[in-house]
């Protein structure tokens, strides 16, 4: 992922499938920083998890976590102790990584885009947009783009990148860029938290 202005693209064909440990998913990691990272050293990572069962999710001390439904019904969540009701698709919810969460499936399996992030070190902010969108990457910045529902197009100076449902696009800045699609695609801006700023940088 370095190298200013760079574009990668990820195909979703030429991802892996972890089961988990509990049986009731799978989950394909799109992309992480630092690349290669494991669960424990991970400076933000995003993946798409196919929830086939009831179930706890896993806890993931100083974690911060957004959930994006992207098929399926969804679920209802308690999230230590508290209800939180994820039953529309497309729409980014934020909730603490670290903290009990238990999940019962509202009417079969479901497909979520995760992006998790380390608390203190890392900032993230997810849309999902419709139409066209220009985002800019700061320097230092990284800029990830999934399509959730039908293709989409990532163009920035000299490079185009067509994507397929779940295929994604990874850039790093500082660059300007253009994101367009008919249907759906998440688009994530990760930069470094100001506490982190004077420190290394997710890119």
């Amino acid at each position: 992922m370095s190298g200013t202005g760079a574009l990668c693209v990820l195909r979703a064909a030429d991802r892996t499938a972890t089961v988990w440990k509990n049986g009731g998913g799978v989950t394909r990691e799109i992309a992480a920083w630092p690349e290669g990272a494991d669960m424990d050293g991970f400076g933000w990572r995003a993946s798409l998890a196919e929830v086939a069962a009831d179930g706890p999710f896993s806890a993931f001390p100083g974690i911060g976590r957004t959930l994006t439904l992207a098929e399926g019904a969804g679920m209802d969540l308690t999230v230590a102790g508290v209800r939180r009701l994820v039953d529309e698709r497309f729409a980014p919810q934020d909730f603490p990584g670290d903290e009990p969460t238990d999940c019962r499936l509202l009417r079969g399996p479901v497909v979520n885009f995760n992006v998790m992030y380390r608390r203190g070190a890392v900032e993230a902010q997810t849309a999902v947009v419709r139409g066209a969108l220009a985002p800019a990457v700061p320097p230092g910045g990284t800029l990830l783009v999934v399509a959730l529902e039908g293709p989409a197009v990532v163009e920035r100076a000299g490079d185009r990148a067509e994507l397929l449902p779940y295929d994604a696009a990874l850039l790093t800045g500082p660059l300007d860029c253009r994101v367009r699609t008919d249907g759906r695609a998440a688009v994530v801006r990760f930069t470094a938290a100001a506490a982190a700023a004077a420190g290394r940088a997710p890119a």
